[in-house]
């Protein structure tokens, strides 16, 4: 799916530098704010890293690229699919360096390692491959892209089959918790509420120190994917580096619900649903 969108979107839209700047600031403010809201709290560094990462990180390979080209058109994907390698690249490796910080070594180790796994990771493959043919102007054969289309058609299905059971997980680690739950309805609002209103406020700051400035159509995608709920792989990170999964999938739970109301209502507002 990612690689199709990506495919047939202008080269030039992949890279769009104020889309780089907007949502790369702004992904760096709210990871920075997570982690002060969790040292406050009392958290541990591994905590604060993955609530903060919760924060910043949409779900928006699976869920915010189809929902916004419906509601955008066609042209939406280029910017959602430039804050997937944004958050890719940048946000996720950030907050797994910061998670492994406490160990010797652990913050470079982490970063370095992180980015090493990128070249391996399904999504960012498919961004780099459908970049590449949109820059050279290539199209596949006949047969083979209605294949690469059946295959993206199936991809939101299994996405939201994930979402559920990362959700029925949180449920379950919820009622296994022997102790008190870690506070995360902060990560929450700044994940539904104040993320995506730091994608307008960033988007005038940067138009008017270095005047770049982002279209009508660019700027609405920004800020929906922004307003969109945590990406559920977070909760997979979280468990294989012995964070708080309980309080991440939890997160996950509450952001995916509650962006049913919220992401509505913000689309209304900003004139794209009727």
């Amino acid at each position: 799916m990612i690689f199709d969108f990506a495919g047939k979107a202008p080269f030039h839209q992949l890279l769009d530098p104020a889309l780089l700047v907007v949502y790369g600031l702004s992904a760096l403010v709210i990871v920075l704010l997570a982690l002060a809201a969790a040292r406050l709290r009392g958290l541990s560094v591994r905590d604060g890293a993955f609530g903060a990462m919760t924060a910043a990180f949409p779900n928006s390979g699976f869920i915010g690229v189809p929902l916004l080209v419906s509601l955008l058109g066609q042209p939406a994907a280029s910017p959602v699919i430039l804050t997937i390698a944004i958050d890719i690249i940048f946000t996720s490796s950030l907050c797994l360096a910061i998670a492994e910080s406490g160990r010797r070594g652990g913050f470079l180790t982490t970063l370095l390692t992180s980015l090493k796994a990128i070249a391996r990771n399904p999504m960012f493959l498919s961004i780099v491959l459908g970049g590449l043919f949109s820059a050279l102007e290539w199209g596949l054969y006949s047969p083979i892209e209605a294949i690469v289309k059946l295959l993206g058609s199936a991809a939101s299905p299994v996405a939201l089959f994930t979402i559920g059971a990362v959700l029925w997980r949180a449920e379950l680690l919820t009622r296994n918790q022997d102790h008190r739950p870690s506070p995360y309805m902060d990560v929450v609002v700044f994940k539904l509420f104040f993320h995506p209103l730091l994608v307008m406020g960033m988007a005038v700051v940067v138009a008017k120190l270095w005047g770049l400035e982002l279209s009508p159509l660019a700027l609405s995608a920004l800020i929906l994917t922004a307003a969109l709920p945590s990406a559920s792989n977070v909760s997979l990170l979280a468990e294989r580096f012995g964070a708080d999964n309980s309080r991440i999938a939890k997160i996950i739970l509450i952001t995916t619900a509650t962006s049913f109301f919220s992401f509505s209502g913000l689309a209304t507002w900003l004139g794209v649903m009727g």
